[in-house]
């Protein structure tokens, strides 16, 4: 039926998807200050699990016809997508061009891998057993031949989709895209996609895709300080691109797994916090009347996560004495003080860390301390959401430089347990990332929980796994 391409995976198919109806226009979409931070070869990857009790044959006779047609429906809309992300050498600004030969690649992959073992929220999965779910966005610059980077235009392809079928058990979606468009319109594409692909007409969408570049204002003119940084940047891209060209070793030690908390822990949670934050603070006025689950949460998966990989440190008090940094985005859409299109597509959201030293974030004694830094850092993204944006990239090399940093991906507003291709409701949905990140997402279960994807070296899970335990008890009471 197909050719090898690995030793659990054979290719069925490889075609070129192009939007339903094509113009012979070249178009020209520029990028906004806020989506400079992530141009370049910036992917994000996410993986959509669902049951599909039927053979290749099967699947490729009566659904996949219908996936081309309705992706080809939905690229109409979402045109950009089929285009590239042109980068010209400096002073040249970065833009989106879209052409009637554009198109985005769509392929099709047999797996024998287990598809119950790879479906499982809870089973321990090395990296690489995930690899060949994610579709590559092949990059169309020949980083071989660049010598001068400052007078090279780089271009690069927005969007790749996979589907892979394992026999008689299931399917996966898979995408990867580059981060010139954010979470929320990358799950806004999914959505019409699924939508269309069930039988939904287009025009019935719930929202279209609003490419208005307008819509964004920068009273304070940070663009021409953020390009200054995204030209520094671009001079890493060949090496960027080189690495990702290249397969290698890199965290073959390393797991991923997705840790579930239910509503009920997470109210427990965050009244444990409450209260102790009480008995701690003498003024009482001090202490919230509610916190987020989102805070809550994050606090202490990254507290767990940090103790979790330093415990065997040896370096005594300057290992302590070092500070870690968690990182996450803030959606802006309605907190810049001016109406933003829910379909409004590209980048609006803006980065944000919270900072604390290793010391003292040891032991479930320290989890407020841990909670207040990210329910600070969230309170001040939310009341001035372009403050010190300016800054982010110095901040972001420190992070880098320190290797202290945990990345936060996703978000449980995006709601991707109800991308429903027809196939029923996805048993599992997670997003490809590498050592120092975590994903985030609501719980499948509809509950009201969340999922993290947390990566971890073995070892270093059964000591976060005996964290988390001992934390759920101490919060029951």
């Amino acid at each position: 039926m197909g050719k090898p391409i690995g030793a659990e995976h054979k290719l069925i198919e490889q075609t070129l998807v192009f939007p339903a109806t094509r113009t012979a226009t070249t178009t020209y979409l520029p990028l906004t200050f806020l989506d400079l931070h992530f141009a370049g070869p910036i992917y994000a990857k996410r993986l959509f699990f669902y049951p599909f009790p039927h053979s290749t044959n099967h699947f490729c006779k009566t659904t996949l016809p219908s996936l081309k047609q309705s992706l080809s429906c939905a690229l109409q809309h979402f045109f950009p997508l089929a285009g590239n992300l042109i980068s010209p050498p400096p002073p040249q600004k970065p833009f989106i061009r879209c052409t009637e030969e554009d198109s985005v690649f769509f392929t099709i992959v047999e797996s024998s891998s287990d598809f119950n073992h790879l479906s499982n929220k809870h089973h321990l999965k090395n990296l690489k057993e995930n690899n060949h779910l994610a579709p590559i966005l092949t990059h169309k610059t020949r980083v071989e031949d660049i010598n001068d980077i400052e007078n090279d235009t780089f271009t690069l392809p927005l969007l790749a989709l996979q589907v892979s079928v394992f026999p008689n058990h299931g399917v996966c979606i898979g995408i990867t895209y580059c981060h010139v468009m954010d979470g929320n319109s990358c799950n806004h594409f999914m959505k019409s996609w699924s939508f269309i692909h069930q039988g939904g007409d287009a025009a019935e969408l719930k929202s279209l895709p609003c490419f208005d570049r307008e819509v964004l204002k920068d009273p304070r003119g940070l663009e021409d300080l953020i390009l200054r940084d995204y030209f520094f940047t671009r001079k890493s891209w060949k090496f960027r691109l080189i690495a990702q060209s290249q397969s290698t070793g890199e965290h073959e030690d390393s797991f991923k797994v997705i840790i579930a908390f239910g509503k009920e822990e997470i109210e427990g949670m965050k009244k444990w916090v409450l209260n102790q934050w009480k008995k701690n603070d003498n003024n009482e006025i001090n202490v919230p009347k509610f916190i987020s689950k989102f805070v809550v949460t994050s606090a202490f998966v990254w507290a767990s996560m940090v103790e979790a990989m330093h415990k065997n440190d040896d370096g005594g008090d300057d290992d302590d004495e070092k500070d870690e940094y968690f990182c996450f985005t803030c959606d802006c859409r309605d907190r810049l003080g001016y109406s933003i299109p829910e379909g409004y597509f590209g980048n609006c959201v803006v980065s944000k860390s919270a900072t604390m030293k290793r010391k003292d974030m040891k032991g479930i004694d320290s989890f407020v301390d841990v909670v207040k830094v990210i329910e600070k850092a969230v309170n001040e993204i939310k009341n001035e959401p372009l403050k010190k944006l300016e800054d982010w990239f110095e901040l972001s090399k420190t992070m880098y430089m320190s290797g202290n940093q945990l990345f936060l991906h996703g978000s449980p507003k995006f709601n991707v347990y109800e991308t429903n291709f027809g196939f029923g409701k996805p048993v599992k949905v997670e997003m490809v990332h590498a050592f120092k990140g975590v994903s985030l997402a609501e719980s499948g279960d509809g509950e009201g929980g969340l999922e993290f994807g947390l990566v971890l070296k073995s070892e270093e899970f059964e000591y976060f796994s005996s964290l988390i335990q001992q934390g759920l008890e101490v919060f029951k009471y």
